[in-house]
């Protein structure tokens, strides 16, 4: 199976295991001692640090849906690859993506025994201050993919 598409699953699963409110699915998709920096800039180190910041997100707060668009797929070695996407949310009982959530994601994977895990997933807030028209450009973008 081609390694590119095989690092994409793993961001398909890290998004559907949010979208699904599944802190336990993203957490098992981590390196034991992978880090997660989240859109506020918390940060989450190991995955049983992850798994306990995210449950109550998932549990207290009706959370947004991701709609994404891989970016890039680059490869440092054979076992070792960085995932560049970007993403929308669109908030629960809404049909539009709301601009000013747009995040960049980030991930660093490594290959253990040929299973692919996470050592960073880093989600960045695009604000583009002052370049609302480039805010505008990644929301359509983001548009057509989830259409």
């Amino acid at each position: 199976m081609d390694k590119a598409f095989e690092v994409k699953a793993i961001y398909k699963k890290l998004l559907d295991a949010w979208n699904n409110r599944s802190a336990c699915g993203m957490a098992d998709l981590f390196m034991d001692d992978g880090e997660s920096i989240g859109f506020d800039g918390s940060q989450s180190i190991g995955k049983e640090e992850i798994f306990l910041h995210l449950k109550p997100i998932f549990e207290d707060h009706p959370t947004a849906r991701f709609i994404s668009k891989v970016k890039d797929v680059h490869f440092l070695s054979s076992d070792i690859a960085i995932l560049r996407a970007i993403a929308g949310m669109v908030p629960p009982q809404q049909s539009d993506i709301n601009p000013k959530v747009n995040t960049h994601h980030t991930l660093v994977l490594v290959n253990i025994n040929g299973e692919w895990r996470i050592k960073l997933f880093q989600n960045t807030p695009a604000q583009f201050h002052g370049r609302p028209e480039l805010v505008e450009q990644m929301t359509d973008e983001l548009r057509k993919e989830s259409h």
